[in-house]
């Protein structure tokens, strides 16, 4: 009898170490699964910039990250809201890094994007096809399909389309439990940055990024009519107004009160977000 609980007592520890292996303290299983993909992240990117030759000559661990993003359908349902709205940039984050990888260095010949473009890879957005949550998926199925779901635009400021135009790729993943927290950073973020949104005195105009236009229709619904003193102006102007409004300073928001500015629509910035050779 004594051996027998002996034996169950080791096998219950062995379950209980490979548990908190698989999903530390506080930390669900979900959350748990991008633990390897902080790790790529944290090696790998700064400020937003990507060693894409390092992470080419050790991408065993990206791809294994990217395949466990399979996960089980019911398994995937069974997660909150936030844990699979984190899921899903996480994914979309991690395919686009796998794509430029695979073509990297990209040396293309399209006109209309640079040359080191993810743009000059053919099909990169919409017929490269990706396994997530037991479903084949490309990356403009995400953007355009599954995140407007979810009803918050913040989340198309957290996604990095290997592009120095999109949102800054943080060194770190994005956790269910934290989601709240990493976007209003990361619009916070995007938001001051000369390279998303400028406002010109001298030009009377107000500059912001074609990410805003690209989904008009959800910022809008996300914030309403906006204030009542540009009732004037679109939709999607007051929408970006009510967005801009908590990040500006006091004479910036006086500016924008007396409501004679235009606004204008900045052209994306595609060059690629690579940082082997120094930023450009």
């Amino acid at each position: 009898m004594a051996r027998m609980w002996l034996i169950r007592a080791a096998v219950l520890g062995a379950v209980a170490l490979l548990l908190a292996a698989s999903s530390p303290a506080g930390q669900s299983r979900a959350d748990a699964l991008h633990r390897s993909f902080d790790e790529i992240l944290e090696v790998n990117v700064r400020d937003g910039f990507v060693y894409y030759n390092a992470l080419k000559q050790t991408r065993g661990a990206l791809d294994r990250y990217v395949t466990s993003l399979d996960v089980a359908p019911a398994a995937f349902a069974a997660w909150s809201r936030d844990e699979r709205l984190a899921f899903w940039l996480n994914a979309y984050n991690a395919f686009v890094l796998q794509t430029v990888v695979d073509r990297y260095p990209i040396r293309g010949r399209a006109k209309e994007y640079p040359p080191d473009s993810i743009r000059q890879i053919y099909g990169a957005f919409d017929k490269r096809t990706f396994r997530a949550a037991g479903r084949a998926v490309t990356l403009d199925e995400i953007e355009k399909k599954i995140l407007p779901e979810f009803k918050d635009p913040r989340a198309y400021f957290a996604l990095s389309a290997a592009a120095v135009g999109s949102g800054r790729l943080r060194s770190e993943a994005y956790r269910g439990a934290d989601l709240g927290q990493q976007l209003a950073a990361m619009t916070a973020e995007f938001l001051t940055t000369q390279e998303h949104v400028e406002l010109d005195r001298g030009q009377n105009e107000l500059a912001i990024s074609a990410i805003i236009g690209w989904h008009e229709q959800e910022f809008v619904a996300a914030l309403g009519g906006g204030d009542p003193r540009f009732e004037t102006r679109s939709a999607v102007e007051r929408a970006a107004i009510a967005l801009l409004a908590p990040h500006l300073y006091r004479s910036e928001r006086q500016f924008l009160e007396r409501n004679e500015f235009r606004v204008r629509y900045k052209e994306f910035n595609w060059r690629l977000n690579d940082l082997t050779g120094g930023r450009r």
